[in-house]
């Protein structure tokens, strides 16, 4: 007599993850792939296919995320598994600056500056809005001439860059009445 043997594959892979931390890039957004989260997945014929998800990242996702890996094997079999991402925002924002000239007030002697918003030329940060932070805004007589002021750029997740304000104080100008 003759009969068919049907091999079949019942068995669902082992899926396993691991951990992982990424970094935005200056756009704002990371990626992932399957890759990244497998940790050995294995099965007892052969993996057909891995996917993860979700797999793309933004501003709104930095701290902890759960991803779920799913592994297929050639019969159709699946398992799955989780993962936390950690999301950075590592990118420091734009810097550029502007820069300003003031008269020496001729009753008190001072200049301030009061708009340092005016002073940043840059295009800001992808994550969110920045604060700024002039290392001087208030000038007298010692400082008529040019200075170049440390003008500190932050962004909503700790990351700082820097340029510097050419800040020029021309002396008070002084006019004389007839008497």
């Amino acid at each position: 007599c003759t009969f068919d043997v049907l091999p079949t594959d019942n068995i669902a892979p082992n899926a396993t993850c691991q951990d992982i931390t990424v970094q935005l890039d200056p756009a704002g957004t990371i990626t992932i792939n399957a890759l990244d989260i497998d940790n050995g997945s294995s099965d007892n014929c052969s993996i057909q296919s891995m996917t993860v998800s979700p797999n793309t990242f933004g501003c709104s996702d930095i701290g902890t995320n759960t991803v779920t890996l799913t592994v297929t094997d050639s019969s159709g079999n699946t398992d799955t598994c989780t993962a936390t991402v950690t999301v950075q925002d590592v990118t420091p924002p734009d810097a550029s600056c502007g820069s300003i000239s003031l008269t020496l007030d001729s009753i008190t002697g001072l200049a301030t500056i009061t708009n340092v918003n005016a002073l940043y030329l840059g295009t800001g940060d992808s994550c969110g809005s920045v604060t700024l932070s002039l290392a001087q805004t208030v000038f007298d007589c010692s400082d008529i001439g040019v200075n170049p002021v440390v003008l500190t750029i932050t962004d909503p997740n700790g990351n700082s860059s820097t340029c510097t304000v050419n800040v020029t104080i021309d002396p008070p100008v002084i006019t004389s009445g007839t008497v």
